[in-house]
């Protein structure tokens, strides 16, 4: 099958991870040398007007080196307490090296839970959307000082591809020690041949894929594979590269052929809304007037409060409603951004009254048109 290369250069929204096999000296804490260049890059790529949020690992590795463990801890205390004391370096590390550059990061923490409840994943959704529209390059990493599943997988390939669903970015760039997805393990084939570009749902990698070999990180290309497969759900592009070539992401950016590209089978549009349409249980009804309507199907616009006549149902921010019109045909579904107490205050107002109402505006739409599917 052809595959037809993403325009990269037309890209804007980057979710970049880096392992803690690139960040650290051999276990000696984290290579301020090989630091430096990334941030750089990623620094360059900001101003060129790109949005780039980091997931980055490396937190575990540090703690280690800053107690002097020459061996990854395999209790779960000792890993909380290691992943505790080497953040602080890890945070530091980046916040010095952005700010050389004059731009500014944000630590953000999360798990598994924060993305998998509705609420607080619309909390994360809009902070991350905050801080970029701001300037500001969040570094992303598990919350591993409480995690349990997280940090026994030491996951951050799929961490990564969660952050690119929750944000709609277009690609996905997994930094690893290696050149990228061979089609054997190049370590005992020596017929092992580079994947340079590649379906994402190809049934052949599959087999190609193969476990990790580092002692730090403990995630491989099988995970790196799912991880792309996962990102591939709201249309996202991954990119599986080389993170010792120097310049790599300048190279990506200008759209050269580096390591591997696993391209999604639909765009980020459509495969988002089939997401939604498919794994979505409606809880609650809004009654919407005919303007309304009219602008969800003729103009795919957001719905706005104005719109919205009658409310039904108990629902919480975050949780999936059926958008129907005065006849109550179901016109639309999507991820509300209030609950319904709050959804019958401010019901047919303007986005500007939402404050003097409530006390407080989350969002100027009750559902974003990005979180929303006609049916």
């Amino acid at each position: 099958m052809t595959v037809q290369r993403l325009q990269l250069p037309d890209t804007r929204r980057w979710i970049i991870k880096i392992g803690s096999a690139l960040l650290t000296r051999d276990g000696a804490g984290l290579d301020q040398r090989i630091l430096a260049p990334w941030i750089e890059q990623m620094a360059a790529l900001g101003a060129a007007g790109r949005e780039i949020v980091l997931v980055s690992s490396g937190s575990v590795a540090q703690g280690m080196a800053c107690m002097g463990w020459q061996q990854r801890p395999k209790t779960l205390h000792e890993l909380q307490a290691a992943a505790a004391i080497g953040q602080m370096g890890l945070v530091r590390a980046y916040e010095h090296g952005f700010s050389s550059h004059g731009r500014h990061t944000a630590q953000v923490l999360l798990t598994r839970d924060d993305l998998a409840n509705r609420k607080r994943y619309l909390y994360a959704r809009s902070t991350l959307r905050t801080l970029l529209s701001m300037g500001v390059i969040p570094v992303v990493n598990e919350n591993d000082t409480v995690a349990t599943e997280e940090l026994r997988f030491g996951d951050n390939d799929t961490l990564a591809a969660l952050v690119a669903n929750l944000v709609e970015a277009e690609v996905l760039v997994l930094l690893t020690d290696q050149d990228g997805l061979f089609s054997a393990n190049p370590s005992i084939d020596p017929h092992a041949t580079l994947i340079t570009e590649a379906r994402v749902d190809d049934p052949g990698l599959d087999a190609a894929a193969g476990g990790s070999t580092g002692g730090l990180g403990t995630g491989g290309m099988t995970t790196k594979l799912r991880a792309a497969r996962l990102a591939a759900r709201s249309g996202c592009a991954t990119i599986i590269a080389p993170g010792r070539r120097p310049g790599s992401l300048a190279a990506i950016a200008a759209g050269e052929s580096v390591g591997t590209l696993l391209t999604p089978t639909q765009g980020p549009e459509a495969a988002r809304k089939r997401w939604l349409a498919g794994h979505l249980t409606v809880t609650g009804r809004l009654e919407i007037d005919d303007g309304a309507v009219r602008a969800l199907r003729e103009r795919g616009r957001s719905l706005l409060a104005v719109g919205v006549t009658k409310v039904y149902g108990h629902f919480a921010r975050g949780e999936v409603v059926a958008c129907v019109d005065a006849q109550g045909r179901e016109i639309a579904r999507g991820l509300v951004n209030y609950d319904a107490k709050d959804a019958i205050r401010i019901k047919g107002l303007p986005s500007g009254a939402f404050e003097s109402v409530l006390g407080y505006i989350d969002d100027e739409e009750m559902i974003h048109r990005d979180n929303l599917v006609l049916v």
